[in-house]
């Protein structure tokens, strides 16, 4: 499976993003906690280059915390600074400024050292779309300034934003590559919402999705939907499911469809708990 996803304006985003580093000090990298590896954009090593970078775990409040420790461990390993937050809640979001702080004292020495004013800290923003970068700025900025959604391309152009004396913001449109050459990547960036669902078949992602959770957490399937255990087939999953639910055709027939839009709609809502569809085992392997 090949998906074709790259409209003008994330290319134009792209160049904007590559134009405006020449006066960025830090970047801060927004991931989905749930799928650290499958919501990073694999050009942006390519395009930050050797810019000192902050990787945010967000949505850390939905995903598996045992997880997100392990991504944690998994980016500092690789010589990475890595922090879980939740841009909703505000949970983790005051260690931001302090480590970017940090990591760009040697950037505020040169200028000291030339003779040149100190300055507040530039970061830019950059994830895919719909990981909330807009919620993470308001938080920051204390204040209603970047426009916030529930879906993939709310933000459409870049914008700076004060969040105090020591740091601006640089929002950016959400940046996806070109095509995803993994299946798996397409159904987990389409799993928890970072592509519309009008890009893969609905049906498709759920039952992808239902395998995952029947290996790692089955027993939030049986407690959510009131499942017999020891169900293996995702497809008897999400037909039991529509049964639980009333979800039926005229006839008493499941309607597949829409007990496959119910169970994404639950598990991107946390109904299912905290989840973590990919760990750094799995990354590794691909």
């Amino acid at each position: 499976m090949t998906i074709q996803w790259f409209p003008g304006h994330m290319a134009k985003a792209r160049r904007q993003v590559e134009e405006r580093l020449k006066i960025i000090d830090i970047v801060f990298e927004l991931l989905d906690a749930r799928i650290p590896s499958a919501s990073q954009n694999p050009m942006m090593d390519e395009i930050v280059g050797h810019k000192p970078r902050i990787i945010l775990l967000n949505k850390y409040d939905l995903s598996d915390p045992a997880v997100t420790k392990e991504w944690v461990s998994f980016f500092e390993r690789k010589g990475g600074h890595a922090l879980p937050i939740d841009s909703l809640s505000g949970r983790g979001l005051e260690t931001i400024p302090k480590l970017a702080e940090s990591l760009t004292q040697s950037v505020q020495d040169k200028r000291q050292a030339k003779g040149m004013k100190g300055r507040a800290i530039r970061a830019m923003i950059v994830g895919i779309p719909n990981v909330g970068k807009s919620s993470l700025i308001n938080r920051l900025a204390k204040r209603s300034v970047a426009q916030t959604g529930d879906r993939p391309g709310v933000t459409k152009s870049q914008q700076w934003i004060k969040t105090g004396k020591n740091l601006d913001l640089l929002d950016t449109p959400g940046i996806l590559w070109p095509k995803f050459g993994e299946e798996r990547v397409g159904y987990l960036l389409a799993a928890t919402g970072a592509i519309r669902d009008e890009i893969l078949d609905i049906y498709d992602v759920a039952l992808f999705t239902l395998k995952i959770m029947k290996e790692r957490y089955e027993k939030r399937l049986v407690e959510r939907y009131g499942l017999e255990e020891g169900v293996s087939d995702p497809l008897q999953i999400l037909e039991e499911i529509g049964r639980k639910r009333g979800i039926l055709r005229r006839g008493g027939e499941v309607d597949m469809e829409r007990s496959a839009d119910l169970f994404l709609k639950e598990l991107r809502n946390g109904k299912l708990g905290p989840i973590s569809l990919e760990s750094p085992g799995d990354a590794a392997e691909f």
